[in-house]
């Protein structure tokens, strides 16, 4: 196995290595005892809060691994054989794992996914090879489970969990006709004769190797990093699929605090990021070092050349060729939850380093549904919890494009808010779970008792969502609109909402009966059904629930939202500022024979009134238009984020139009190479002159 899977590890060092950013540190202040104190505080919480894996959990993960190795080395050896090769050829016949992600990082935790890539020989293709010949034999595999492969994806991979530990398996084939066991992935000649696909797959482990060669100390990295992904999960602001950040995005932030920073601890790594990116003047990149250009020919992030750059709102470049944009699904809604949510953690930073507040307050977890009076709701169902968890995937994969088309829609006055869990009704048998987006008025607008009608924007994405490919029937979704009061119960975390009284025995009985409804919610026959596991002991109260995805079984998988959904919505039921009604709904509870086919319902989503919605001061955000970046106030982003005895720099001054573009081309200009552009200290003046300069 030496070579063949890469972990990344990186022995510890006890001083930093020489500073390899592209420009010089804001401070290389050393820690005090305060500091010190502070960082085997937060050590500790960690420790406490079971972000460590044991033991005997690291040496389960290794033989997965192996396990893995033989399985896909055996595969290779199949297909060379029946490709015809001779019997020489299949004994060199041979493909490398590497690990990428958290693990190869170093951060992972208990319960984490392994991220591994397999590279094999250019005659080995993923469309058939991979994905068919090679799901075949893992689906044979006993210690195989929910497989699921992805060849649609931006990066194409299979999951399914190996011993009941996830695994997401890319594959990237290289143009050697044997690989070596020594393969090394860092060298710019793997990525010749590739296609895009291959290099994002190549790239997940180049970008983990470079991140580490490019951070000062990799310990106090790790820790920092670890630290701020479980609050970004506290928080909920992890997640890339819904537009906000994921592992990778998280792993080159911290990096640019350590560059910034190369002799900071944690405690102190931890404080200066959330001072330097709650003044970051986005759209403006956080980049580790200078773009790379290669004669390649892939595409490299150039809001100057590339027009989908441009609509960049929070540009977080990896390092090394070909360097691309990781953050790209961030929208200007999410940015401002970000924001929002940096500002918040910056302000309980302040109170630790006064010593007014405790590690324990920064992780709080974040109050979704107590946050918006107004919610949409995704509710889908699946005939069995396969196929949930594919169509499930597939919608999850959209939401982003729900959020872009509300903004497109009401340009960029009504504000989406996804969440990035899932929920289902502990209560419920049939497979289904539910996504929510809170909704709010975009800040500074004055317009009082403004409606926003979103029938259109939701008719499109559900026309979206309807061509998977996957489809099967039973899949089913519909799309509401909810008023805060109406969440229901399971939702919430005990502590945050009032938990329901327990079940008694007979009411027990009850929710063991499958039921069935008539068109006025009454209950028309009931059967007892076998419970697969004991439900939580609480009573739900009847709450006014804009979907009306029934509290009780349902004896059709689709009927847990469309017959509740077109049985309710057609009452058009008003709730207050609420208006929701059955637009173009047809009478049958399962939908028309169109709507059957592509596995959509008709949403109940007319009107949203935000007329109770608070107006605050204008916001600096920015948001996207037409595909087009424009910006509200902006402010200097690494100004005064130095202490008192620390050198301080300006950071990036307004541009004219905050154009990433426009920026690069004036940076250019100015300096002869827009590459050495770091993102830290590089003034621009109003006359678009810029300098390098401390500031007194």
């Amino acid at each position: 196995m030496a070579g063949s899977v890469g972990t990344g590890r990186v022995a510890p060092r006890s001083s930093p290595k020489r500073y390899n950013g592209m420009d010089p540190p804001l401070s290389l202040t050393r820690p005090t005892m305060f500091d010190l104190q502070k960082t085997a505080e937060l050590e500790k919480f960690l420790v406490e809060a079971g972000l460590y894996e044991s033991k005997e959990q690291s040496a389960k993960r290794e033989e997965v691994l192996r396990e893995i190795d033989v399985i896909v080395k055996g595969w290779v050896k199949q297909l060379t054989s029946q490709k015809g090769y001779s019997e020489q050829m299949i004994e060199k016949a041979n493909v490398v794992l590497f690990t990428f992600g958290s693990y190869r990082l170093g951060v992972h935790g208990p319960g984490a996914d392994i991220d591994i890539l397999c590279v094999g020989p250019s005659y080995v293709n993923r469309e058939e090879d991979f994905f068919v010949t090679l799901h075949g034999i893992l689906t044979q595999l006993e210690e195989v489970t929910e497989i699921q492969p992805v060849p649609d994806a931006h990066v194409p991979l299979m999951k399914f969990k190996f011993h009941g530990m996830a695994i997401d398996l890319l594959y990237a084939s290289v143009s050697l006709a044997v690989i070596p066991p020594d393969f090394d992935i860092s060298e710019g000649s793997v990525l010749s004769g590739v296609d895009e696909s291959t290099v994002r797959s190549l790239n997940g482990c180049r970008v983990a190797d470079q991140i580490l060669r490019l951070v000062p100390n990799v310990e106090n990295f790790r820790t920092t990093l670890r630290c701020l992904k479980y609050w970004a999960e506290r928080r909920g602001v992890y997640s890339n699929v819904t537009g906000f950040l994921g592992g990778v995005n998280w792993a080159i932030l911290v990096a640019r605090i350590c560059q910034l920073y190369p002799n900071a601890v944690p405690s102190m790594l931890v404080s200066r990021f959330f001072r330097v990116f709650t003044q970051w003047q986005w759209p403006n990149p956080v980049m580790l070092c200078a773009i790379e250009n290669d004669d390649l020919g892939f595409s490299v992030w150039d809001p100057r050349k590339n027009p989908r750059d441009r609509s960049h709102v929070m540009p977080i470049i990896t390092p090394g060729y070909p360097c691309m944009n990781s953050s790209y699904n961030v929208s200007s809604s999410t940015l401002r939850v970000i924001m929002e949510q940096f500002k918040l953690g910056n302000k309980i930073c302040q109170e630790i380093d006064l010593n007014k507040a405790s590690w324990t307050a920064l992780f709080e977890p974040f109050n979704f549904f107590e946050a918006y009076t107004k919610y949409l709701v995704v509710d889908i169902v699946a005939d069995n919890d396969d196929d949930l968890r594919l169509w499930k995937g597939w919608v999850e994969s959209r939401l982003r494009q729900l959020t872009l088309k509300i903004e497109r829609d009401t340009n960029g006055m009504l504000q989406c808010h996804p969440y990035p869990c899932d929920y289902a009704n502990p209560r419920v048998q049939c497979a289904h779970c539910s996504f929510y987006m809170g909704l709010s008025r975009k800040e500074g607008m004055k317009i009082h008792g403004q409606k926003f009608d979103i029938r259109g924007t939701v008719d499109d994405f559900m026309h979206e969502i309807g061509m998977y490919t996957l489809w099967k029937s039973g899949m089913d979704l519909a799309v509401t609109h909810v008023r805060k009061k109406q969440i229901p119960y399971y939702v919430f975390e005990q502590g945050y909402k009032k938990p329901c009284p327990p079940v008694h025995a007979n009411q027990q009985e009850q929710s063991d009966r499958q039921c069935d409804f008539d068109g006025a919610g009454h209950i028309e026959s009931c059967k007892s059904v076998k419970r697969s596991s004991v439900s939580p002991g609480y009573e739900e109260s009847q709450p006014e629930y804009g979907s009306i995805v029934s509290k009780i079984v349902c004896e059709n998988t689709v009927k847990l939202v469309s017959s509740a959904l077109y049985n309710g919505v057609q009452n058009r039921l008003s709730h207050g500022d609420v208006n929701l009604e059955s637009a173009n709904c047809p009478s049958s509870p399962h939908g028309s024979e169109e709507s059957a086919a592509s596995g959509t319902c008709c949403a109940a989503v007319e009107t949203v009134h935000m007329s109770d919605e608070t107006v605050g001061p204008e916001s600096s955000m920015t948001c996207v238009i037409n595909g087009t970046v424009q910006t509200m106030a902006v402010h200097t982003p690494l100004k005064c984020v130095a202490e008192k005895d620390e050198p301080k720099f300006e950071g990036i001054g307004s541009l004219p139009n905050s154009n990433s573009a426009k920026f690069m081309e004036q940076t250019e200009m100015l300096t002869g190479n827009v590459l050495d552009y770091a993102g830290a200290k590089l003034v621009v003046s109003r006359s678009q002159k810029a300098s390098i300069r401390p500031v007194s």
